[in-house]
């Protein structure tokens, strides 16, 4: 027995001294990152759409806390103006332009005043997005234009416009996407088109430009913790103003965030969020036909789902 004391005295307080080495090196290397990563995107000049709220929010936030030039997009004035005054309190730099991205005027207008204001552009975030629930029976066509015009035509217009200049810089051009612009979503037809819409376009000019260093990244997150259930417009067009999902289980739109700075410094092609997400993407490629019957089965239990 006093042997074995003994070596519980003896082992224990190396255990323990190990462990607080362990716990200071993760540290260490933790700093050491963050600083990199605050070195390689100092005085970068970002424009980030759909930036008054949710996932563009949190990623013009993550882009400004580690050095960024910022420049917000969105159609609410008013909140892009108390997020430029949050960015600056912290530290921050930032400016905002008014923007509605399906209107190609205002997208053209939001590059030509990041140049005058900063001369470049380093990197695009095309975030802007609206969703939709209905069944496509009862859907007003007008609505599907309206989602195709913001998720997918704002890419193009912005894309468009930037590109000159980032092909300057030898930036990038991300496109958040969605789970959706892989698999399928019964109730949100037009959502789902715009985002397959996405993908193929942003997936195609990154092999137009792959001798010009362009670089593209697709992000597609899984359900994460934003206002676009509340906002998702009806068969009426009109927004639904309740969320019919749990957005406490949801991926936080601040870790969508990180995920997407840290990818875009490691030129990424593409990034599927979630384990929910990564499992519903890898069911749908290798078993297509019992991923409609899960699908099904998951979004039928939606409440007032309209299918």
């Amino acid at each position: 027995m006093s042997n074995f004391k003994a070596f519980v005295h003896t082992v224990l307080p190396e255990r323990a001294v190990l462990r607080n080495y362990r716990l200071l090196l993760y540290e260490e290397i933790k700093e050491n990152s963050e600083e990199k990563i605050k070195r390689k995107l100092q005085n970068k000049v970002v424009i980030v759409t759909g930036a008054s709220s949710g996932i563009g929010k949190a990623i013009a936030k993550e882009y400004a806390q580690n050095g960024a030039k910022v420049v917000l997009a969105a159609r609410n004035p008013e909140k892009l103006l108390r997020l430029k005054i949050d960015i600056e309190k912290n530290g921050g730099k930032a400016v905002f332009v008014e923007t509605d991205v399906s209107k190609k005027s205002d997208c053209e207008n939001l590059i030509k005043q990041t140049i005058n204001r900063f001369g470049k552009i380093d990197i695009l975030v095309n975030n802007a997005g609206i969703s939709m629930r209905a069944s496509f029976s009862k859907l007003k066509l007008e609505v599907l234009e309206r989602v195709m015009n913001i998720n997918f035509w704002g890419t193009v217009y912005c894309s468009k416009f930037a590109l000159p200049y980032l092909l300057e810089q030898k930036g990038s051009i991300i496109g958040i996407s969605s789970i959706s612009g892989v698999t399928p979503l019964p109730g949100r037809t037009g959502y789902v088109a715009s985002k397959y819409a996405m993908d193929g376009f942003l997936n195609t000019l990154r092999i137009e430009y792959l001798k010009k260093g362009l670089h593209v990244l697709v992000v597609h997150p899984g359900f994460t913790a934003s206002n676009i259930r509340n906002t998702a417009l009806n068969d009426e067009g009109k927004s639904q103003k309740e969320t019919p999902r749990n957005e406490n289980k949801m991926m936080p739109a601040e870790q969508v965030a990180k995920i997407v700075v840290r990818a875009t410094l490691k030129r990424k092609r593409d990034l599927v969020l979630t384990m929910q997400g990564k499992m519903a993407v890898w069911i749908y490629k290798n078993f297509p036909r019992l991923a409609d019957k899960l699908i099904y089965k998951e979004m039928s239990k939606e409440p007032d789902s309209p299918f």
